[in-house]
């Protein structure tokens, strides 16, 4: 159950937010507390419903899920004081995430850091083809926010034998790059996805042995980064 928990921390820190808010009820002032999920309505249908078994068995409750209207957007909701605050007491931050956002100490274990990283990517990152001078490759790609997550993640990628490559991309921003099929096929041993659309598509560059690993295209890279 901890590596569920440990995803679904990973969930939370790429496409989630835990909130607590002030709303009147009959006359009452009351504290509203609420973790939010955000997908994509038409490619994460199926994660979706990943999820909210996920949910499930960690948390024994129903989440909520709402699709956003005129949108390619939904929403799962957990309503539950209980778990809001459990979240927090682990080390999670309530939003907004900029600036704020860490990993709890307790998932960045070998055995939990790899269940954070893949809760991470298949709501955050994306699997894209590059091409290089005419040479296409897989990579794989995460976008993180400033604060300590940065170096955990990254830290994390490294404990488990990657070699990331972190270019920063404007406002505090990073992106971390693991280019090349035989880091593919590493995630995918080692990591792997719980997003039906990510693990597809890498098992359908990874069936296309023709796609070589190899350099990045020309980006700005962190000078001096201690990544």
């Amino acid at each position: 159950m901890e590596e569920l928990l440990a995803e679904f921390v990973g969930v939370l820190l790429g496409d989630g937010s835990i909130g607590i808010y002030g709303c009147r009820a009959r006359g009452r002032l009351k504290k509203h507390y609420r973790v939010k999920i955000t997908l994509n309505s038409e490619d994460d249908k199926d994660y979706a419903d990943y999820l909210v078994d996920l949910i499930r068995r960690v948390f024994a409750i129903n989440p909520i899920i709402r699709k956003r209207p005129g949108e390619r957007a939904l929403d799962i909701f957990i309503f539950n004081r209980s778990v809001v605050r459990r979240l927090l007491r682990m080390g999670l931050k309530r939003a907004p995430k900029w600036n704020r956002a860490s990993v709890p100490k307790k998932f960045l274990v070998h055995r939990l850091a790899s269940h954070v990283l893949r809760g991470y990517l298949d709501t955050d990152g994306c699997i894209t083809i590059a091409n290089n001078n005419g040479i296409r490759y897989p990579r794989i790609e995460m976008k993180i926010s400033p604060y300590q997550m940065q170096g955990q993640l990254v830290s994390a990628l490294k404990s488990l034998g990657f070699e990331p490559r972190v270019y920063a991309i404007g406002r505090g921003k990073v992106r971390v790059v693991l280019p090349g099929m035989k880091n593919l096929e590493k995630w995918h041993r080692n990591i792997g996805f719980s997003n039906k659309k990510n693990s597809m598509r890498a098992e359908s560059f990874m069936s296309r042995r023709k796609i070589a690993g190899g350099g990045l295209p020309t980006q700005t890279r962190i000078a001096g980064s201690n990544f």
